[in-house]
């Protein structure tokens, strides 16, 4: 392939400023990952139809599974200078076909996981209101939740990364504070070894805990959707994508163990099906008192609407990522000519997701029942899918050197495993991932592999009709040439598409 067709693309826009370091790109990932809402929504689910109190171990599984993942993804963030999410890394590892299918499968599977989680955002607004004597119907709800999203995107990444740190440090802090007091008065009871016995860990209901600690990670590896407004993105994205795991899977870890403590492993699993959502709020209510539990209330409202924020922005740039390729309206990639963000594809979003909540609405469908687990459902196994793909995709990079035992093969392919195992049992336990038995919402994966295959048939007739737009693709990895000589050599830093099939 010759130099002259690896040329920028003639469209793409000047790139947004980079304001981004490892703590700012922290704190987004680890928000979209919302660990307030994963434990109040889905570790008393796990409890109740997994493993009971095996839990805390599926979460050192899932943690260990991920670290994997990461050292893959670290390999990929670097030869990409960490560009285009799941879009830059097949590209680089299976070719341009399977990467515009990814493309467009994250662009669905992050707007419908933000659209649900406006509408959870709502649900738990509104009963909290109610709680104190306001009555707001749910879509006015919905509607302040996406105008601020939208407010927050169309201005500067810088702003968002903020508040989310703000939101994130408060909610984090309240299970702390739980956390702290269950040991207190509890001691060493609080950290039962009955939660690591073989016996509870690969019980009755493994698969069921292990699918729900895959979950309750989602967001974390959109650390590369930043690369572009990184200040060092071939080592902030890698770096913060380690410190979010380690992060996550220790809290996540930490704070189920001692919710077994609380409740007893003897009592958990009839605990957690008669009070559900309620369990860590009658904690609250337990060890805090009501202060503490009305406080925890209210930090779930706003670890959801940082939840929303965080995937709305990496849906945001994706529709802009694929917006400059051509393959969406090119004006969705033109950054703000002031703020240099993606403002145009964050309102597009924005009118997607307030389309759809509308179309709830009118439709006297439930916020909860209808859209959130709907959405959110779709949405987490579109990503789950995703990152799986993203792993095998390390093991395909061509190298001028040895690949490396471990970065490049074992690693990734532990992580893939772990993956596609999470993929096959979302899949085969839908409902309870979603949260219906309704037969349509039971039907929604096939959107995923729909969409898949029709992007990727779009690819390939690029290729026969359009192959000078074909082999343009992707743009995001052309633009930093320097990055990619930092990291792989001076050969790959000449032609760095000569690694997309």
């Amino acid at each position: 392939m010759s130099r002259a067709s690896h040329a920028p693309h003639p469209t793409r826009p000047t790139t947004p400023a980079r304001r981004l370091g490892t703590g700012h790109i922290v704190f987004l990932i680890v928000a979209a990952a919302a660990p307030l809402s994963a434990m109040v929504g889905t570790v008393p689910l796990a409890f109740a139809a997994g493993t009971g109190p095996g839990v805390p171990a599926a979460f050192v599984f899932a943690g260990l599974t991920l670290l994997c993942f990461c050292t893959g993804y670290a390999v990929s963030a670097r030869r990409t200078a960490g560009r285009g999410g799941f879009y830059g890394f097949v590209a680089d590892g299976l070719g341009r076909t399977p990467a515009v299918a990814s493309g467009f499968v994250a662009l669905l599977a992050y707007t419908c996981a933000a659209i649900g989680l406006v509408g959870a955002t709502a649900y738990f607004t509104r009963l909290v209101l109610a709680d104190h004597g306001m009555t707001v119907p749910w879509p006015w709800c919905a509607a302040a939740t996406l105008l601020v999203v939208s407010l927050l995107g169309y201005r500067e990444v810088t702003l968002s990364a903020r508040l989310l740190a703000v939101l994130m440090l408060a909610e984090t802090g309240m299970l702390l504070v739980l956390d702290s007091a269950v040991l207190w008065r509890k001691g060493a009871a609080a950290l039962p070894a009955a939660a690591f016995a073989p016996h509870h860990a690969a019980g009755t209901g493994l698969g069921v805990s292990v699918m729900f600690a895959f979950v309750s990670f989602i967001g974390f590896e959109s650390a590369s959707l930043y690369g572009q407004e990184a200040r060092s993105p071939e080592r902030s994205v890698p770096r913060a994508t380690y410190i979010a795991v380690i992060l996550i899977a220790g809290f996540y870890t930490a704070t189920s163990w001692i919710a077994v403590g609380a409740v007893g492993p003897g009592r958990l699993r009839g605990v957690a099906q008669t009070q559900a959502g309620n369990l860590f709020f009658q904690l609250g209510q337990e060890y805090l008192g009501s202060a503490g539990t009305v406080t925890m209330q209210v930090l779930l409202c706003t670890s959801l609407l940082a939840a929303t924020l965080a995937l709305h922005s990496a849906a945001t740039r994706y529709a802009q990522t694929l917006a400059a390729d051509r393959l969406l309206p090119a004006f969705l990639a033109r950054p703000h000519p002031r703020r240099r963000s993606p403002h145009l594809a964050c309102l597009t979003i924005s009118v997607v997701a307030c389309v759809v909540t509308g179309a709830f609405a009118v439709l006297g469908l439930d916020v909860y029942g209808d859209l959130t687990t709907s959405m959110l459902g779709l949405g987490t196994l579109g990503i789950i899918a995703l990152q799986a793909l993203a792993a095998a995709s390390v093991v395909r990079l061509r190298h001028d050197r040895p690949a490396h035992w471990w970065r490049e093969r074992l690693a990734p392919l532990l992580g893939c495993a772990g993956l596609v195992t999470s993929v096959w049992l979302a899949v085969r336990n839908f409902s309870l991932l979603s949260g219906s038995a309704d037969p349509l919402v039971g039907r929604l994966p096939w959107l995923l592999l729909i969409t898949a295959v029709g992007a990727g048939g779009f690819a390939r007739w690029l290729r026969r009709a359009r192959p000078e737009r074909y082999h343009a693709l992707p743009a995001v990895l052309r633009e930093d040439p320097s990055a990619a000589a930092r990291t792989e050599g001076p050969s790959t830093a000449a032609q760095p598409a000569e690694r997309i099939g």
